[in-house]
């Protein structure tokens, strides 16, 4: 069965941290390309941090310098390190997995909820 299952969430004050988990089963974990996105409802879903299957990480502008993103491919999972929490962070959090080859295939977790209090 093919799943992704999102952690971590929560409530934080501003300036606080929280780690998200996202464990993969039923793929190939180690050849996807894995990613955080966030979407704030009414709002598209935006891209917060992904991590290619070379370990090659890319950051949206917001969260630049607060947010890291990490992969264990030993146990299916990825990570989302958040720390200087504001506001505006705010979301349902979803872990992606993309694959380009041999076929494109895009999977998405249920989403977990962050809040932050100011």
């Amino acid at each position: 069965q093919v799943q992704l299952v999102e952690s971590g969430g929560g409530l934080v004050q501003s300036g606080g941290s929280l780690n998200l988990s996202c464990v993969a089963s039923g793929i190939s974990f180690s050849v996807y390309t894995m990613g955080w996105y966030r979407q704030v409802r009414g709002n598209e879903r935006d891209v917060v941090a992904t991590i290619s299957k070379n370990n090659t990480t890319f950051y949206g502008d917001a969260v630049k310098g607060r947010f890291t993103i990490s992969r264990d491919n030993a146990k299916d999972t990825v990570f989302l390190q958040m720390n200087s929490l504001r506001p505006e962070d705010a979301a349902v959090y979803y872990c992606n997995a993309r694959r380009i080859r041999p076929s494109r295939r895009d999977l998405w977790g249920q989403g977990t909820q962050v809040t932050v209090s100011s």
